[in-house]
């Protein structure tokens, strides 16, 4: 996902190259195309594959309601694409050049306001989702935060209604929670999150990526 927001961002365009062999576009990825055989469960090849699979074909849906009206947008990722890539050689070239178009209200809805964020954390962090996930919203909490000039307070409680999952008990999560943004603050020495009771601070700080 943030590969797909930062190309379409870089080149203004839907439809998006994913280059001449599966290789190459996982060395984008910074994951190895040789660990493991081509039927492994484990290998960066056999998980990127079916993970854009998934990704590719999914929806995401925002929906409003209160007691006058309901209002609803579903957005498709990727309507349209077209692959060339062979598990088993994943540093075949083709001929033929891989490719994924994004949906219209997708592509609108990653351009038309976007916060930067610094793909040498994502590479420090890719082991972690939740790690991924917060250090996202830290980068946004932070531009808002700096916007409005007033820190923002939000709960463990929030926090876990937003990133957690529905079999984790509240007390896992906020373990979970402070060792990931641990990890954030090293690769991201410009946050400022301080602990309180209940929950955390974010306070006016620097940007995930600097302006020039």
């Amino acid at each position: 996902m943030f590969w797909l927001t930062t190309e379409a961002l870089r080149t203004g365009e839907r439809k998006l190259s994913l280059g001449n062999s599966l290789a190459d576009f996982m060395t984008q990825l910074n994951l190895n195309p040789r660990n493991g055989g081509p039927g492994s469960k484990r290998s960066d090849r056999k998980r990127l594959h079916d993970q854009m699979e998934r990704l590719f074909g999914a929806k995401i849906s925002f929906e409003y309601v209160d007691e006058r009206q309901r209002s609803w947008l579903n957005m498709q990722i990727a309507p349209k694409a077209q692959l060339w890539w062979d598990l088993k050689s994943p540093e075949q070239f083709s001929l033929h050049e891989s490719w994924i178009q994004l949906g219209e209200e997708f592509f609108n809805a990653v351009t038309s306001a976007p916060i930067p964020v610094d793909l040498r954390a994502l590479r420090e962090l890719k082991n972690s989702p939740l790690a991924l996930d917060l250090y996202a919203w830290c980068t946004y909490k932070t531009y808002l935060v700096n916007k409005n000039r007033k820190p923002q307070r939000v709960t463990w409680q929030q926090l876990q209604e937003q990133f957690g999952t529905e079999n984790e008990g509240s007390k896992s999560f906020k373990r979970y929670a402070k060792y990931a943004l641990r990890k954030i603050a090293i690769v991201y020495p410009g946050l400022r999150a301080d602990e309180v009771d209940g929950g955390i601070i974010i306070n006016p700080g620097a940007t995930a990526i600097l302006a020039k």
